[in-house]
C-alpha cells in the first residue's frame, strides 16, 4: 500500500470515529497564502499532488482533488496510486465541490473542515451552499494533527525590516493610509491575516515561506493602536524599537488567536479572501464584522517612484542574468549533459551574481518538448529530461531581489523546430505584443486587457486555459492582487502605478508548450474630449527570440514592436556585458 493510500485510509478512520462524511483539505494556513511553510502541505503530505491551487475532497467511498487547467496533467501523473482522483474545475479558484457535496449527501450529513486553512469566504461558499439541505457543516475539525507524527515544526528564521530608501514610504505613513480607509469605511479596527499585506504595511521581510520573502504574522490596527502578531525571537531588539517609533506594539505570534476573542472594538474590517474562518469565528458576536479587501491590499499595488526606480534597475540585473544564462545555453547543449534541473540551477546562479539577489522568485519552471505544455511544471528527479540540440525549450523563472521582484517567461529554440511550432510562438508573441501595446480607458479592468491579448489567438482558434496576467509584488510575492488580467476580473480596475505580468500562451499536450512574458507598468498616457487613457510601459529586458518567428503572420505593428523592443534591450544591457556578450545578444536582438 502507498504511504498516500494509507494516509486516505487514516482520514476515513477518522471521520468514522466523530461521524463525518465529507471532509475538505484547502491548500492553504491560517493566512490564506498561495505559496505555504512545509507545515501547512496538507494536500501533497495527503495525496501527492505539489501544485500551488487545489482542494481535497474525501467522503467514505470518494476522494478527488479539485483543481484547474493549470495542473489537469501534472494532478493525473502525481496522483496514480494515491486513492485521489482528479475532478477538473471549470472555473479557476471557484469551490465547486459544494455543489458536488450538494448531490452526493443527503439530509443530516455531516460535512468537516479545519478552519485554520479554509478561507471565510471559501466557508461561507461550502455553509451557504449546503446547510439549507439540512448537511451539518463543521468548521474546526482538524483530523490531520493527530495522524502527521512528522509535521514540520513552523520557520524560524529572522525577519528584518526595510529602509524608507527602499520602500519610498515609511510605516507611520502607510499605516495613517490604512486608517484613512478604515474611517471611509466607519470601521473602529482592521485586522490583517496575509503575510505579504503585513509585509507591506510594517515594511517588513522574512523567509517564512519558499520564495516569498514574508514572515508568519498578524496585524491589528485601530485608530489609537497597532499590533503586530510575531513569534518570538523573530526581530532583533533594533526591529523592535524602531516599529515601537512608528506606534507598533509586538506581541507573541500565538496571542493572536486569543486576542481576537476578547476584541472590544464595535466593528472591525477582515477580508473575506485572506482570513481563515477560524479567525472570523472567534470574533466576539457583539463586533460588528464588516467583510471588504484589506486597504493595503489596493495601496501596495500602487507603486511610489522609489518602488519604480528601483524595479527598472533590477529588470537590468536580472535581464543581464538572463543573457548570460541563454548565451552559455545555446553554447552548451549538445555539447555537456544538461538537464532541467541543472539548467534552472545555472539560471539561479546566474542571478546570485548579481547585486542585492536573495532567492527565486518561484521554482523555475524549465519544460523541455512536452514538458513545456504543463503550465506550472516543475521538474523532479523521476521526470527530468536531458536537453538536446533539438525542439523547444520553456523558461518561466523569476528572481527576489532587494529592490524588487521578476518573473519573465521566454521559449527559445534548441534546433530543427517545425513549422507548426513556430506558427504556435508568432501567434502567441502577437498576443504578447498586442497586450503590451493596448490603449484604454481609465477605469478600465483585467477582463478588457485579458480579452486584447487573446484576440490575435482565438483568431485561429486556438485558446490558453489560464489567465493572461498577475499583479507582481515589490520584494514580495510574485503573484500579487487585487488586480489581474483575467476573464473574470470584472471589479478591479487597472490604477496607474499597477504592475501586471502579459503571458499568452499555447500548449499542445505531449507535443510543445509556448508562452512569452513581460512585466509592464500602467501608465498615464494621453487625455482627449473622450476621457483620460492609459498605456503600458514594458519593464522586462529580455531579448524575445526571433529564431521562431513566422514573418507572414505578423502585422507591420507587430514587426515594429518587436524591433523596437530587442533593440531597447540590447541598448539597456550592452554597456554591462563583456564584449563577447555583447556580440551574442546583437545577433539575438537584430531587426527582422
Amino acid at each position: 500500500m502507498s504511504k498516500h493510500l494509507e494516509r486516505l485510509g487514516k482520514i476515513r478512520e477518522a471521520m468514522r470515529q466523530q461521524g463525518i462524511d465529507a471532509y475538505i483539505i484547502p491548500s492553504s494556513d491560517p493566512h490564506i497564502s498561495e505559496y505555504l511553510p512545509d507545515r501547512y502541505k496538507c494536500i501533497a503530505w495527503v495525496s501527492g499532488f505539489t501544485g500551488s491551487a487545489g482542494t481535497l475532497v474525501i467522503t467514505h467511498d470518494f476522494a478527488g482533488l479539485w483543481t484547474d487547467a493549470r495542473y489537469f496533467v501534472q494532478a493525473n501523473e502525481q496522483l496514480q496510486g494515491s486513492g485521489f482522483e482528479l475532478v477538473k474545475l471549470r472555473i479557476q479558484g471557484a469551490a465547486e465541490y459544494a455543489e458536488w457535496l450538494a448531490e452526493k449527501l443527503s439530509a443530516g450529513a455531516k460535512v468537516a473542515f479545519d478552519g485554520n486553512l479554509a478561507s471565510l469566504l471559501v466557508a461561507q461558499t461550502v455553509k451557504n451552499t449546503l446547510e439549507p439541505l439540512q448537511i451539518e457543516v463543521d468548521g474546526h475539525t482538524d483530523l490531520l494533527s493527530s495522524i502527521w507524527d512528522d509535521r514540520p515544526a513552523l520557520p524560524q528564521v529572522k525577519a528584518f525590516l526595510l529602509d524608507e530608501k527602499t520602500t519610498g514610504q515609511s510605516t507611520t505613513s502607510k499605516l495613517e493610509a490604512v486608517r484613512q480607509i478604515m474611517a471611509k469605511s466607519r470601521v473602529e479596527s482592521h485586522f490583517i491575516s496575509s503575510l505579504d499585506d503585513v509585509a507591506w504595511l510594517l515594511n517588513i521581510r522574512g523567509q517564512d515561506v519558499p520564495c516569498n520573502p514574508v514572515v508568519l504574522s498578524f496585524v491589528y490596527v485601530s485608530q489609537q493602536e497597532a499590533i503586530l502578531f510575531i513569534s518570538e525571537g523573530k526581530l532583533d531588539e533594533q526591529d523592535i524599537a524602531a516599529l515601537n517609533g512608528h506606534g507598533v506594539q509586538v506581541k507573541p505570534y500565538e496571542h493572536a488567536f486569543d486576542f481576537v476573542k476578547h476584541i472590544t472594538s464595535s466593528s472591525i474590517l477582515i477580508d473575506p479572501k485572506r482570513t481563515c474562518f477560524a479567525i472570523y469565528d472567534s470574533i466576539p458576536s457583539s463586533v460588528k464584522i464588516v467583510e471588504k479587501i484589506n486597504p493595503s491590499t489596493s495601496l501596495k499595488a500602487v507603486k511610489n517612484e522609489v518602488e519604480l526606480n528601483h524595479i527598472r534597475q533590477t529588470m537590468i540585473y536580472d535581464g543581464i542574468a538572463l543573457t548570460k544564462f541563454f548565451k552559455w545555453l545555446e553554447e552548451t547543449v549538445g555539447k555537456e549533459e544538461l538537464s532541467e534541473i541543472s539548467i534552472a540551477e545555472k539560471l539561479q546562479a546566474f542571478r546570485a551574481e548579481q547585486p542585492g539577489f536573495v532567492d527565486v522568485s518561484f521554482s523555475t519552471i524549465a519544460g523541455y518538448l512536452e514538458h513545456g505544455a504543463l503550465p506550472h511544471y516543475h521538474a523532479t528527479e523521476q521526470s527530468n529530461y536531458t536537453l538536446k540540440p533539438e525542439g523547444l525549450l520553456l523558461v518561466d523563472s523569476g528572481g527576489q531581489y532587494r529592490t524588487g521582484t521578476t518573473d519573465i517567461t521566454r521559449v527559445v529554440s534548441l534546433g530543427n523546430i517545425t513549422q507548426e511550432e513556430k506558427d504556435d510562438y508568432t501567434i502567441v508573441l502577437k498576443g504578447t505584443i498586442e497586450g503590451s501595446q493596448a490603449i484604454f480607458p481609465v477605469g478600465s479592468k483585467g477582463y478588457q486587457i485579458d480579452a486584447i491579448t487573446r484576440r490575435p489567438i482565438w483568431a485561429t482558434l486556438r485558446n490558453y486555459g489560464h489567465g493572461t496576467g498577475h499583479g507582481i509584488g515589490f520584494f514580495l510575492n510574485v503573484h500579487e492582487g487585487p488586480h489581474v488580467f483575467n476573464p473574470t476580473n470584472v471589479d478591479i480596475a487597472i490604477e496607474e502605478g499597477m504592475i501586471t505580468s502579459i503571458e499568452p500562451g499555447l500548449y499542445r499536450e505531449g507535443k510543445h508548450g509556448i508562452r512569452i512574458e513581460n512585466l509592464v507598468l500602467a501608465r498615464k498616457y494621453y487625455s482627449s474630449i473622450f476621457g483620460d487613457f492609459m498605456h503600458f510601459e514594458t519593464l522586462t529586458i529580455c531579448y524575445i527570440d526571433t529564431a521562431l518567428v513566422n514573418k507572414e503572420l505578423l502585422d507591420q505593428t507587430h514587426i515594429d514592436w518587436l524591433n523596437n523592443y530587442n533593440q531597447w534591450v540590447f541598448d539597456m544591457l550592452s554597456p554591462h556585458l563583456s564584449q563577447a556578450e555583447k556580440e551574442w545578444l546583437a545577433q539575438k536582438t537584430k531587426a527582422i
